[in-house]
Parts: structure tokens; C-alpha cells; sequence
């Protein structure tokens, strides 16, 4: 998950997200006249690595089609992505706590809470951090422990008493806007450990647990019902804004960098 950013800092945070879907979603429409298969996912161009007969028959190779990689672009961590009709076994409570652990202390978390940490500062987000070094340093482990507090939350806690699987399942085919719901509404809808789709509990009261137990740490004026509700809202459609993401990202990837997983 994403770290939670103050209020101030959600415009950068949404004008980020737009910036790196933009072209994602540039490349699925362009591609829109492709076939449209199981295991297919729609793409602008033939990788580099396609053979003379996936060149002239204008199909990429199912080893690159719709697959995810462990990282975007190296460094964003992707691990909890599954390929286009990719079959995996249930996730284990164990699996769980390692995959939250991952996503919550990967070296990626500490340099982008950092970015979120100096904008919040330079616009004044908690007036009662005050300023200089020192203000810094609150501001950045609030962040840190929202991120922490809702990595494991929403995809441990939560996944593990309710037995769901909090992995992103890509859809890779349909047009924009059919991937575009069925991704936002992974908020709302999720898969269970067996394999059925349930609704999203581990999302949703994960989320808002998350933002409840930020009161516990956040200046007084900060605790209201209000403050703490505009908290769990924004957890969840920061969530969504990334499941969107992870959905386009292997357009992306292989419209752009024909990157390896």
C-alpha cells in the first residue's frame, strides 16, 4: 500500500498517479483492435523479444502477455501482483505477515515517505510539528506509521481472520474502461482463500482500523470523527488509485521498457 499522505500533500500524491497512468493508459487504447484471449493482455507494439512468427502474426508471446513484475521500473515494489491468469495457492497466515512486512519496510517506503515528509512540512500540514529538523522528523514517522499501521492491517490482520487473499489479480483484457472499474473496485470486492470472490472486509475495516489507531498518535485537534473518516476514505482510495496501477503497469512495461520479471 501506498503511505497515507496529510491533506495538504494529496493533490501531489493524486498528480503522481495520474502522471505514471496516463501513458499506460495510452498504450491500452491504442492497442484496442488486438484480440482479445484469455491470457491476452491488449499491446500497442511486439516486444523485442518476439520470434519471426509471433512478429507476423502480430502476437505477443504469453510469457510477456499481462505479466507482472516484481518491481515497477526497479524500484516500486510489486510483489503482491498476480499475472494474468496466473494460479497460485492460497496464502498462508505466515505468507501474509511476510508479504505485509515486505511491502511495508521495503528500502523504496523509506525514500518516498521521506518526499511526503518534506512537502507536508514546506506546506504546513500539523502546525503543532513546528519547523525545522525536528519537525521533520515528526512528520516522517507519522508517515512511516501510517504506512506500517495499514500494510499490515489491511493485508494481514484483517486478511487472515476473514481468510481473504489481499494479492491484486490481474484482469489484462477488456478495454480501458472495463479494467478500470474492475480494478477501483477491488476496494469493494476480493477473493477469498478458497478462491471465491467475497466482499473486501480486509480492505474496509482495515482501512478504517488503520485510521482509527492513527488517533492515537496525531495532534488532538486531528482526532475528530471527521479528521479520522477524510483518513479512512483516503486510505481507500489511495488503494484503489494503485490497484489501477498494478493493472496497467504490464502495458506499460511492455509498451515502454519490455522490462523482465
Amino acid at each position: 500500500m501506498l503511505p497515507c499522505p496529510s491533506p495538504a500533500t494529496r493533490p501531489l500524491a493524486v498528480l503522481l498517479l495520474a502522471g505514471l497512468l496516463t501513458p499506460a493508459l495510452f498504450a491500452q487504447s491504442t492497442a484496442s483492435s488486438l484480440p482479445d484471449a484469455p491470457g491476452y493482455a491488449a499491446q500497442s507494439q511486439t516486444p523485442a523479444n518476439a520470434t519471426p512468427a509471433d512478429k507476423e502474426a502480430g502476437t505477443v508471446p504469453p510469457t510477456l502477455a499481462g505479466r507482472q513484475t516484481k518491481r515497477i521500473l526497479g524500484i516500486v515494489p510489486n510483489f503482491r501482483s498476480v499475472s494474468v491468469d496466473e494460479k497460485l495457492p492460497p496464502d498462508s497466515a505466515r505468507d501474509k505477515f511476510k508479504e505485509s512486512t515486505e511491502d511495508a519496510f521495503d528500502y523504496s517506503d523509506f525514500i518516498f515517505v521521506g518526499i511526503l515528509s518534506g512537502v507536508a512540512q514546506l506546506q504546513g500540514s500539523y502546525p503543532e510539528f513546528h519547523t525545522g529538523p525536528p519537525a521533520y522528523a515528526r512528520y516522517y514517522w507519522h508517515t512511516m506509521a501510517d504506512q506500517v499501521d495499514e500494510d499490515y492491517q489491511v493485508e494481514f490482520v484483517f486478511p487472515t481472520v476473514f481468510r481473504q487473499d489481499s494479492r491484486y489479480y490481474t484482469l489484462g483484457r477488456g478495454g480501458v474502461v472495463k479494467r478500470t472499474a474492475y480494478a477501483f473496485t477491488r476496494v469493494l470486492v476480493t477473493r477469498t482463500d478458497a478462491g471465491h470472490e467475497s466482499f473486501n472486509a480486509s480492505e474496509i475495516i482495515g482501512a478504517g482500523a488503520a485510521s482509527g489507531i492513527s488517533d492515537l498518535y496525531y495532534p488532538a485537534r486531528e482526532r475528530t470523527w471527521t479528521k479520522t473518516g477524510q483518513r479512512w476514505l483516503l486510505n481507500c482510495s489511495l488503494d484503489g488509485a494503485t490497484f489501477i496501477f498494478k493493472e496497467f503497469w504490464p502495458d506499460l512495461n511492455n509498451h515502454f521498457f519490455h522490462q523482465r520479471n
